[in-house]
């Protein structure tokens, strides 16, 4: 892991880009430390292009004695360019424009790759951040893509509660591993999501294993998620990481 830029945010959070590899990543620290980690899971497009929402909800988890980190997708961003993913998504573009039902077949071309290449990853990351002096247990996950967390969740013993984001397709294989899921969860749905699929994501939800799960749906669609929902995901990994 080499850090390329640092800065002081204003509310004295310690901002550092780095690299792990040819992955870029940010990594978020409050005053004090050692700090128990939040992973957040960006979405796929690009780091630079989310970056005010990832910073806002960095700074909001640091308020709270939060460190925060996340890392660009596999295809996304400036890392080197995926064409079957690309393909994938001009398929999934053409059937949504066309009115049509979205098959299983592009589903799982776009998504499925996308997860077994992105975990492998977040666990490299998460070896690397776990080094740092700064970083303390437990571990957290917050985000989307919801395939990608539910692996996570799945795999990674070091993650203790996540906070998902239902606004993803879901291939079905994901159902199954769903069911090996047994972290406390936090799911929260946009209930009008222009791109997701509703019932999909609540099959996903009724799938997980877990002994505590919660279900936080909104009215609205996938970018009109209220605040309130944020404070109480925010309380939620509270309650499971302090």
């Amino acid at each position: 892991m080499q850090v390329t830029s640092e800065q002081r945010l204003d509310d004295g959070v310690l901002e550092r880009e780095f690299t792990l590899g040819e992955i870029p990543g940010i990594l978020w620290t409050p005053a004090s430390a050692p700090a128990p980690l939040i992973l957040l899971g960006p979405p796929p497009l690009g780091l630079r292009k989310t970056y005010p929402r990832l910073v806002a909800r960095a700074r909001h988890s640091a308020a709270d004695g939060f460190a925060t980190a996340t890392i660009e997708l596999p295809g996304s961003g400036d890392r080197p360019r995926w064409p079957a993913a690309e393909q994938a998504l001009a398929d999934l573009r053409r059937a949504m424009e066309a009115g049509e039902r979205v098959s299983d077949e592009i589903i799982d071309a776009l998504i499925l790759p996308l997860v077994d290449k992105a975990v492998p990853e977040w666990q490299a990351a998460l070896d690397a951040l776990l080094s740092l002096p700064e970083i303390g247990g437990p571990v957290g996950y917050s985000g989307g893509v919801i395939s990608i967390g539910t692996r996570l969740a799945a795999v990674e013993p070091r993650i203790a509660a996540a906070v998902l984001f239902a606004g993803s397709f879901v291939p079905r294989a994901m159902l199954e591993e769903a069911r090996q899921v047994t972290i406390p969860l936090h799911v929260l749905l946009q209930w009008d999501d222009e791109g997701n699929d509703r019932q999909a994501a609540l099959d996903l939800f009724d799938a997980f294993g877990s002994k505590e799960k919660t279900l936080h749906a909104n009215m609205g669609g996938h970018t009109g998620v209220p605040q309130s929902a944020g404070d109480e995901a925010g309380r939620f990994l509270a309650r499971h990481l302090k």
